[in-house]
């Protein structure tokens, strides 16, 4: 029987792909078909509040119903065919509908996919992060293509591109193996309260959200800060790229093996670490020496926590429940922080400039402590 690991690899690259081809150019599609910009943050924050919902909500269907491979194929045949209704659509309310829908369908994707190539990782014995280290590069590589496409064809061509990724991704989804549920405990049926009562996953969450929060002053102001301060704009293209690269190779070559090294515990430390190392940096300088050294950090605060918690999670986690702990591990240890922080750091920025970084530092020390303890229960666990 053919192993699991080329059939993941094939879909993350599908899913991922189509996140980088829309993410850049979307927005200014819609743009494009006379929304104003108002309305468009309208658009996009609506989105954004309907993808904390519908991604726990898909997580605790799909393990009740002991069908997360069914659910995650579903959702992405519905993201195929609501990123479709962006071409006709016509006017502010047309528009905000087909987000809805879409941010809906797209937002339990990752986490079912991450829940599905978790057990098979497991079973199989090939690395998880393996599996998203391709999706990270065809994420790069979608939105290499796309910017070719748009400026050979226009914005139009973005919706046709994601959609045929999407539909790809759909038949790629059927044929990855589903998750095996053992017979489920009275308090596995209890769900999410089962997971709040596990120490290991309260931690992950709570350190999940502090150092990724964190990064969510880099995402929105440091391409701005770093050309206020005379940066040229190829120059920032590759500090930027430069983090998505170390990404890239935490997932492929040396994450796995330090988390195996360091234990979860002892590779979140080293990611909070990092974080305030990282952020003090940009808090103090715009050297792009300096700021080149401090890039790849990206590698271990996002891609190397990222395996760390995904290991957790694995070991437990209940199987029963994967598709829950996936899903809230995802909206609010990602979606959910990152939201809020991002919100908190326009008024940050805009009160204290580059010193907000200080703030984002600060985030990344309070977890600091947490993995002391999340070490503790995990030995206890």
């Amino acid at each position: 029987m053919m192993s699991a690991l080329p059939r993941f690899v094939v879909l993350y690259a599908a899913m991922y792909a189509a996140y980088g081809v829309a993410s850049p150019f979307l927005p200014a599609f819609v743009n494009s078909r006379g929304i104003a910009p108002e309305e468009l943050g309208l658009v996009l924050g609506t989105g954004t509040a309907v993808r904390l919902i519908s991604a726990p909500l898909a997580g605790r269907i799909g393990d009740l119903f002991e069908a997360l491979r069914t659910v995650l194929v579903l959702c992405i045949a519905l993201a195929t065919f609501t990123t479709l209704g962006f071409l006709p659509a016509r006017g502010f309310w047309w528009f905000l509908a087909i987000s809805v829908l879409q941010a809906a369908a797209l937002a339990p994707m990752t986490v079912l996919a991450d829940a599905l190539a978790l057990g098979a990782a497991k079973r199989e014995g090939f690395e998880y992060g393996w599996v998203r280290g391709t999706g990270s590069a065809a994420y790069i590589i979608g939105t290499l293509a796309a910017g070719q496409a748009v400026a050979a064809a226009g914005l139009g061509v973005i919706v046709g591109l994601q959609a045929a990724l999407l539909g790809f991704a759909a038949f790629a989804a059927a044929l990855v193996p589903d998750l095996p549920h053992p017979r489920a405990t009275r308090a596995e049926h209890e769900g999410v309260m089962t997971l709040v009562r596990l120490p290991v996953f309260r931690y992950l969450v709570l350190i999940a959200a502090l150092v990724l929060g964190s990064h969510a002053m880099h995402d929105a102001f440091a391409m701005i800060r770093w050309r206020a301060a005379g940066v040229g704009p190829t120059t920032a293209s590759v500090l930027w790229s430069e983090a998505v690269l170390a990404e890239v190779v935490v997932f492929f070559l040396i994450g796995p093996a330090l988390v195996r090294r360091l234990t979860p515990p002892g590779a979140l430390a080293l990611a909070a670490l990092a974080g305030v190392v990282r952020w003090t940096v940009m808090a103090t300088s715009t050297q792009v020496l300096a700021l080149a050294l401090v890039q790849p950090l990206h590698g271990i605060t996002f891609a190397l926590l990222h395996l760390a918690c995904m290991r957790l999670i694995a070991s437990a986690v209940p199987a029963a429940l994967a598709g829950t702990a996936q899903a809230i591990y995802g909206t609010v240890g990602i979606g959910g922080a990152t939201a809020l922080a991002t919100f908190a750091s326009g008024s940050l920025y805009g009160r204290l400039g580059a010193a907000g970084f200080w703030v984002m530092a600060a985030l990344c020390t309070l977890a600091l402590p947490l993995t002391w303890r999340l070490a503790r229960s995990s030995e206890r666990h």
